[in-house]
């Protein structure tokens, strides 16, 4: 039975270190013991995708409070990466539910985590001035409550602003979308070689096969259908996935002339520097999904498990193209955890996949006016 990746059972069963990482020597790195009045903590020990759908929240935060520091309890590799973007001020390296350590307390804490005793609790232990979350009746707390068919981002927003903080979609942004106006799809100028096709030697096609479980890969064969087909019209094509996923990437660019296999080899800031000047990318409900959102790369994400109203892109909807073949009006989804392919994904075609990536690359949306 898979479980979610960030408890301390998941953790310990990974082999990692169930408590913070105090010893870690970055600028951005905080140790518990120097955080107290005066701070904002915010709790979101979660991976990629929720970090980006928590910079909108995290902006509200700073309008919570304008003089306070803000720290970010989250993996250090994430925390880091928000920190250089300048979107916190300083992290404490926490790998996922885990004690928070010998905190001073008087700080305002922030559950952006969830809504159960275990997030809630690890807060309380911190003694803070203020606690902010949804109502979890099961450690005292009283919040607003907390709605099950609500989107990720609208969500924390609204428990963000109803505290104080003003916050909404449009903080979502790491780009202007105008900075791209003189831009075509794939990163050429209109009078570059090809500009009008969107057929230039500009920014790549990029295509990302993995998820973090397996209920949210879409199969690998029609991955690798849709790269070749790209890279047949004249797309240069990068495949990308983390280290555990090299294998995946490997078969995808493998199979497909001229493509490059990046599988493993990006840091969070090189793939962030990739994304923003791609042309395309294309990819699961994960991560690098919503990476294209708050940059205003143009997208085509395909979706299975959960709905594209819990978790789709909510900005610059000419941008990007959501596919998904689940009942809007059905009481629940399938499993995000999954291990086994999830039948609304696999029920998206190769061609549809396709006929969206052609639509976005032939039409100049990298264009917005003021």
């Amino acid at each position: 039975m898979p479980v979610e990746p960030y408890t301390a059972e998941a953790l310990r069963a990974a082999g990692v270190p169930t408590h913070v990482d105090v010893a870690r020597e970055e600028p951005w790195a905080v140790r518990p013991e120097d955080i107290g009045s005066g701070d904002v903590l915010a709790l979101r020990a979660l991976g990629m995708g929720d970090a980006l759908t928590g910079i909108a929240p995290l902006r509200g935060l700073r309008r919570l409070a304008p003089g306070s520091r803000l720290v970010l309890a989250a993996p250090a590799g994430v925390g880091g990466w928000l920190a250089r973007l300048g979107v916190v001020d300083a992290v404490l390296p926490t790998p996922g539910l885990v004690p928070l350590g010998p905190i001073r307390g008087g700080q305002i804490a922030v559950d952006l985590h969830g809504n159960g005793p275990a997030s809630r609790g690890l807060l309380t232990a911190t003694d803070p001035g203020r606690l902010i979350g949804f109502d979890c009746p099961e450690v005292g707390h009283a919040g607003p409550p907390w709605h099950r068919d609500e989107h990720e981002v609208h969500r924390w927003c609204r428990l963000v602003s109803d505290a104080g903080g003003p916050c909404g979609p449009e903080d979502l942004r790491l780009t202007d979308p105008a900075d791209r106006r003189d831009r075509t799809l794939d990163g050429s100028s209109d009078d570059s070689p090809g500009g009008s096709s969107g057929r230039a030697p500009g920014g790549p096609v990029v295509i990302h096969p993995g998820a973090a479980a397996p209920a949210r890969r879409w199969p690998v064969g029609r991955w690798t259908a849709v790269a070749r087909a790209l890279a047949e019209d004249g797309h240069r094509v990068v495949v990308t996935g983390s280290a555990d996923e090299a294998a995946l990437t490997a078969e995808v660019a493998g199979s497909t002339p001229g493509a490059t296999d990046a599988g493993g080899a990006l840091d969070l800031d090189a793939l962030t520097d990739l994304v923003r000047g791609a042309g395309l990318v294309l990819s699961g409900d994960t991560g690098i999904a919503h990476l294209a959102t708050a940059l205003a790369t143009p997208s085509v994400v395909l979706f299975g498990p959960v709905p594209p109203r819990w978790w789709g892109p909510l900005i610059d909807p000419h941008l990007h193209h959501v596919l998904w073949h689940g009942d809007p009006d059905a009481d629940s989804w399938g499993d995000p955890h999954g291990d086994v392919v999830d039948p609304r994904l696999d029920a998206v075609r190769t061609d549809e996949v396709l006929g969206s990536a052609f639509d976005l690359l032939s039409h100049d949306t990298g264009r917005t006016t003021s």
